[in-house]
This record gives C-alpha cells, structure tokens and sequence, in this order.
C-alpha cells in the first residue's frame, strides 16, 4: 500500500475527520488543489517542476529553509526514480512532510501524578490565549477532570476580566491576579488554591509583551520558580499560543519565547482562518517543538489534538486521484 492510500485509510478510521477537512479548507485551497493542478504540466522532478514546488510551500508558509530541505529531498528520490508518475512524486513529498516533522521526537505532555498539573499558556497579545484556556478546561472537564484558572496576564485591560467570565460560563474557578500587579503573586494563588481544592489541572493565562524581552524573560523565570517552589514540578507544561495567520512572524515570536522560558510545545489556533498551513511543518523543522493542539473553528470542540497524518491528508485531498 502506498503513503497516499495509507493516509486516507487512516483518515477514516477518525471520528473528527469532518472537522479536520472544514478547518483545514482554505489550506487545502491554496496547497492540496494547486499540487493537483501541477498534474498537466507535470514531465518529472525537474527544475522547473521544483522551482514551481519552492514557490507553493513559501506561500503556503512552510518557510524557505524547509521548503529548501523538502526539495532537496524529494529531488534526490528522483536521482533513485528518474521516470517518477505524478501520484508517486505526490506520495514522497508528503511522506518526506512526514519525516521532517517526526525526526524530532515529540515531548510528551506531563501529568503530574503527586497533585495538580500545572499549565503555563503564554504568548503575545492577541493571539486566543484566555480563549484557548476556556477550550483546553471544556476538554479536560470532558475527561472527567476538575479545573481552575490563574489569571496572571495583569497587564492587559480586561484580560481578568474575560477569563473570569469564561470560568462563571464553565463552572470553573478563577484565581485573579491584581491589575498591572505582579503576575507570580497570582501563580503562588492559584498553585495553593489547587492544593487546598484538589483541582487536577490549573491553567494559568499569563501575559506576553515582547516589548522588552529581558522584562518578559525575567518575569516568566519567576513565574517558573514560584511555581516550582509552591509545587515540584511545575509548570509541568508551558505552551506557547500561536496565531496561525501571523506565519513567519509567529515563528518570530516563538523563537524569543523559546529564549525566555522553557517551552514544552505549541497550540496553534484560528487554523480554519489561514490558507497557509505549511506553518505547522515549518515549527517543528525550525523550533523543534511538537504542535499539541490546533484551532480548527470557535467551537470548544474545535480544539483538536494535533495528529500529523489526519493533517497531512486534510491540506492534500484529492491527490489520491492524481495518476
């Protein structure tokens, strides 16, 4: 069986496939439909077919230092096959997406077994953190969890504010922090209250200004060490929050915030908002860090576990019928 065939076979053994191909629609425009376009004028893995190949992973923002290594390799599996057929070159390209994303191995997401399991989401403003907390509490409180909310980003107005509403809407707690107070006096807070309340997972919304970045390093280094202090372990998980419509210059900001705190991986919304889904496979070359989760539409539900084939197949679909 064929990388192409085993993707699809896959891909309708998942329950949430229907919300993968709707999140993924406007990628699979601009990236899947005009790979099968290239089928006309398609004569093998020449020059011209990977100058044309270049230009579609840039604009699809897969970032030119991948996109350089996906050509490079798929050209030297033409040196192997020098009469390549379409539907074959379209199954190397994106088993080779595959190979890039897995050749760092994903770090697992850690659940602390002694108490509660902290979760740091940080990232700069605006890019659904307080939105992407009320998602991730909805799926932990799916599976049985309880859950509370730090809300230790102090710095935006009315960033409190909105994630306390989403608690009274979820029946959560929220620890607030002091407006424009310091945001680990807000951490300690919460990492007690979960101590005392027996809360399984407390997500603490903190704050991103990229204005100053030995600021932003210092405050999340003592965000991490009193954390650390009030229970080992923690954060347990930090989780970089990524607007996926901002492309390269979100992997800008997740190289500073990979500097400035010990990043565990990424959650990437508004994907449904994007044509440009290449950013996914560009994070992982260029950062090293496994995408956890993905916004796939406003829904809670929405939220998705992040699974590489169910991805690759949903920015493809129709190259199965190329020839």
């Amino acid at each position: 069986m064929g990388f192409l065939e085993s993707l699809k076979n896959k891909f309708n053994k998942k329950d949430d496939k229907a919300v993968y191909l709707s999140g993924f629609k406007k990628s699979r425009s601009s990236f899947g439909d005009q790979l099968s376009g290239m089928e006309y004028t398609y004569t093998g893995i020449n020059e011209e077919f990977l100058e044309q190949l270049t230009i579609l992973l840039l604009e699809s923002d897969v970032g030119i230092e991948t996109a350089d290594l996906i050509c490079e390799r798929l050209k030297e599996k033409a040196d192997e096959y020098p009469k390549l057929p379409f539907r074959y070159a379209m199954s190397f390209l994106l088993e080779i997406m595959k190979s890039i994303y897995e050749e760092c191995e994903d770090l697992p997401i850690v659940m602390n077994e002694n108490g509660p399991t902290i979760i740091f989401l940080e990232g700069v403003n605006g890019a659904g953190k307080t939105t992407t907390c009320a998602k991730l509490a909805k799926m932990y409180q799916a599976q049985g969890k309880t859950v509370a909310f730090v809300a230790a980003d102090t710095f935006r107005a009315g960033a409190i504010d909105q994630l306390a509403k989403w608690g009274e809407r979820l029946n959560v707690p929220c620890i607030k922090g002091r407006e424009n107070g310091d945001p680990s006096a807000a951490i300690v807070d919460g990492c007690r209250y979960a101590k005392e309340h027996n809360i399984d997972i407390l997500l603490c919304d903190t704050a991103g200004r990229l204005q100053n970045k030995q600021n932003l390093m210092n405050e999340l280094s003592k965000m991490n060490r009193v954390s650390n202090k009030e229970i080992e372990g923690a954060p347990h998980n930090t989780w970089l929050v990524l607007d996926a419509t901002t492309g390269q210059n979100g992997l800008s900001q997740a190289e500073i915030f990979k500097q400035a705190t010990n990043l565990t991986g990424i959650i990437l919304t508004k994907m449904d908002g994007t044509a440009k889904g290449g950013i996914v496979i560009a994070i992982k070359n260029k950062l090293k860090l496994p995408v956890h989760f993905i916004g796939l539409g406003e829904k809670p539900e929405d939220l998705r576990p992040f699974d590489l084939d169910a991805y690759l197949y949903s920015i493809s679909e129709g190259l199965q019928d190329a020839k």
